[in-house]
């Protein structure tokens, strides 16, 4: 395992490693305001574990990658997929096998759409149709809305405020499992200790681009799996059900009673998916 701060696309890029360089490489993208930590280690451990090279970074704006003044917006979701394949050329890896969480899995339709030689295959796990066809769908649970709205009367220089708060987050993007408040937690005090600038992580909301990609999903020509909580709060299992038929052989896994979340509980069968789909 070894974490390096990379040149990428002229900024500076967090990445860390799990495994074997001469090993399939599985490239994992994670959501919005979601720093490389919330890639469980113990999960990546677990997939490298099955002869995968794993790689997690963090985003713009997260971590220890390049942060911007809080409220202002300096790139779009192009330049994160463009952020992706720089990692990947920073790691001397041609092609790789793309996994995407909720925003990660539409940077990972965009990768599938601008660079497709440089995929191998593409998971979408509780993730949603980049294009018009979204709006279409449900939306994501007031709830949700409510509590990050709580944001702006945090004082961010306490740690506790702001672990809580993390973890918070997270609690609310459950389904009907049970909240792993020990681990959640543990991985919330290890991005609030990571983090150059918290509050920059705001900055996705304003995230913009990427219209030239808009319902071009017809177009990915990669083998695509779909995995999708049926108790999802954020982007509701309907938006997976939407992915399987814009995606032409797309094939859907349903984690049952999952929200929008990588619940250890479902770690086995998202492993097992992936490895069984980069394996052909």
């Amino acid at each position: 395992m070894s974490e390096q701060i990379l040149k990428v696309n002229k900024v500076d890029i967090c990445t860390e490693s799990f495994g074997k360089p001469k090993d399939p490489a599985v490239l994992l993208i994670m959501g919005a305001m979601s720093s490389l930590d919330w890639w469980d280690e113990d999960f990546c451990l677990r997939l490298a574990d099955q002869g995968r090279f794993v790689i997690r970074y963090d985003h713009r704006d997260l971590g220890r990658s390049v942060t911007y003044e809080p409220g202002t917006s300096n790139y779009t979701i192009t330049d994160m997929a463009d952020d992706a394949v720089g990692v990947l050329d920073a790691y001397s890896i041609e092609q790789a096998h793309i996994v995407g969480m909720s925003l990660g899995g539409m940077i990972g339709q965009i990768l599938a759409l601008r660079y497709p030689e440089r995929i191998f295959t593409l998971t979408l796990i509780a993730s949603s149709v980049f294009g018009t066809e979204m709006e279409k769908l449900p939306q994501m649970d007031q709830s949700i809305l409510d509590y990050h709205a709580k944001s702006t009367s945090i004082d961010w220089s306490n740690r506790e405020a702001v672990i809580s708060y993390l973890a918070g987050g997270w609690k609310t993007l459950c389904g009907s499992k049970p909240f792993e408040e020990v681990r959640i937690y543990k991985l919330a005090e290890r991005e609030a200790a990571r983090a150059k600038q918290l509050t920059s992580r705001f900055n996705h909301a304003m995230l913009q681009g990427g219209d030239e990609y808009y319902d071009r999903m017809g177009e990915i020509s990669v083998p695509v799996l779909i995995i999708h909580g049926t108790e999802d709060p954020a982007l509701p299992y309907e938006h997976g059900l939407a992915l399987t038929k814009v995606i032409p052989h797309a094939e859907l896994v349903t984690l049952d009673g999952s929200g929008h979340e990588i619940h250890s509980e479902d770690w086995d069968q998202i492993i097992d998916s992936v490895v069984n789909l980069s394996s052909r």
